[in-house]
């Protein structure tokens, strides 16, 4: 227990200087963009008097130099202030807590339907390895790995919203329906199918494969040999020895495919209109609102690290040789 404590500090500690970085960055990156908030508030508005403008470039301190308010941002950022929003003219937190759960629930939805169909066909194709099983289940992988997730969604409400009207083609839930409990859930559901199927295709494809080949490898090891020669069923093999050493290239692919399915859950978002993270950033960068945009890369930042951290406990747990090397190497 003491050991994957360890562990969890020493993780938490490197990923602080990590998020400082990514922040700054992107910070940095922003300020060579063309435009700012109140030349997309001027556009918007159709421009304002020399004062008015003067005003509101002191309002969003973009009067004063980008050191400056560099500095002010992460002081803002170390006593939990990501500023306020210039699009919805509220607080960045209050806005970022009205779109997380839409975001989280596409991308829990995703990744388990990718993971468990993907660690099942992975299973199957490596038990009938070079037959025409195999064969099958890695080209409809390698199609969906190759087809851009934005033009499965387009194919998607063409085909099962507009030709066979089975799916809603946008939104995330009946517009003036008050809908509550199972009922509100249910809708909810419905409306996350489309999107959630089309942005799991393809990470089931990657966990597919990593799944076929970590079985294939694992199943020529000493240890199932010897277990081979013990007279174990091969069910038990595969349950009892093998799938707990294969699973672990398949956690830390987890923790790899979470910064990706935040980036394609922006797409995502965008096409079948979900108010979630995704659609916040890119409306973000369109209106030029840099304090929403850092707390969108923030909070993104935030649930990579925390999932990153799970995942290595998980991987900890599953190999012991981990949190002890770790505890050996601090001694």
């Amino acid at each position: 227990m003491m050991q994957l404590l360890f562990l969890a500090l020493r993780r938490l500690l490197t990923t602080i200087p990590t998020l400082f970085i990514v922040l700054i960055g992107l910070f940095l990156l922003l300020q060579l963009a063309p435009g700012d908030t109140v030349d997309a508030l001027l556009a918007q508005i159709g421009g304002a008097e020399g004062s008015v403008i003067d005003e509101m470039r002191r309002q969003y301190e973009l009067d004063q130099s980008t050191a400056t308010r560099l500095f002010n941002y992460l002081w803002r950022l170390i006593h939990f202030d990501l500023g306020q929003s210039a699009i919805y003219s509220k607080p960045v937190a209050a806005v970022i807590m009205e779109r997380l759960p839409a975001t989280l629930l596409l991308m829990v939805s995703a990744l388990l339907l990718a993971f468990s169909l993907g660690t099942l066909l992975g299973i199957f194709a490596a038990q009938k390895v070079n037959r025409w099983q195999d064969s099958l289940i890695s080209i409809l992988g390698l199609i969906c790995y190759s087809v851009p997730s934005f033009w499965l969604a387009l194919m998607g409400i063409v085909l099962f919203s507009i030709y066979l009207n089975w799916l809603p083609a946008s939104g995330f839930g009946s517009v003036g329906e008050h809908l509550t409990g199972i009922a509100a859930c249910l809708d909810t559901a419905w409306y996350l199918i489309l999107p959630t199927v089309t942005l799991a295709l393809v990470y089931l494809a990657i966990f597919l494969r990593m799944m076929r080949a970590s079985l294939l490898e694992v199943s020529k090891l000493d240890f199932v040999k010897t277990a081979k020669a013990k007279g174990l069923t091969a069910r038990a093999i595969l349950v009892h020895h093998i799938l707990r050493n294969a699973m672990l290239p398949m956690l830390t692919l987890i923790g790899l495919q979470v910064g990706t399915l935040l980036g394609g859950s922006v797409v995502i978002e965008t096409i079948f209109a979900i108010p979630g993270l995704g659609r916040l950033a890119y409306d973000s960068v369109v209106q030029r609102d840099l304090n929403t945009l850092l707390g969108v890369v923030f909070i993104s930042a935030l649930l990579v690290i925390v999932i990153n951290f799970i995942v290595d406990l998980l991987y900890a747990k599953l190999d012991p040789r981990i949190a002890t090397s770790q505890t050996t190497r601090r001694s």
